[in-house]
């Protein structure tokens, strides 16, 4: 997923509660179902990141060397400029398209049956 095409903002946005809880009528529940995502997110980044600095990366073993690669630099700089995890996955959870299910809920409602 291209992060950097997302409608989420990058700097914090101040957020009514009534509409995060909206789906789920639980505003703790809406709380865990983003960090959930946002974890996800964060560890698909952070993958991402590390892959396309594996490119670049050197395997010497001296210590007193120290390269700056120009590549290595300008991809940094992208991942420190997109939005943050937390952001992304609110936006996509206000959005409606993050899929989730509670097995609790669902257990109960069979038991009702």
């Amino acid at each position: 997923m291209d992060y950097k095409k997302s409608k989420a903002p990058v700097n914090t946005q101040t957020r009514n509660i009534m509409d995060l809880c909206e789906e789920t009528g639980n505003i703790y529940e809406s709380v865990v179902i983003i960090a959930k995502r946002a974890n996800q997110i964060s560890s698909e980044i952070k993958q991402d990141l590390t892959k396309k600095l594996a490119e670049f990366a050197s395997y010497n073993d001296s210590l007193e060397e120290v390269f700056e690669n120009r590549e290595q630099i300008e991809i940094s700089r992208y991942y420190e400029k997109l939005p943050k995890p937390s952001l992304l996955a609110t936006q996509e959870f206000v959005e409606g398209n993050i899929y989730y299910r509670d097995p609790a809920k669902e257990n109960n409602n069979d038991e009702l049956l």
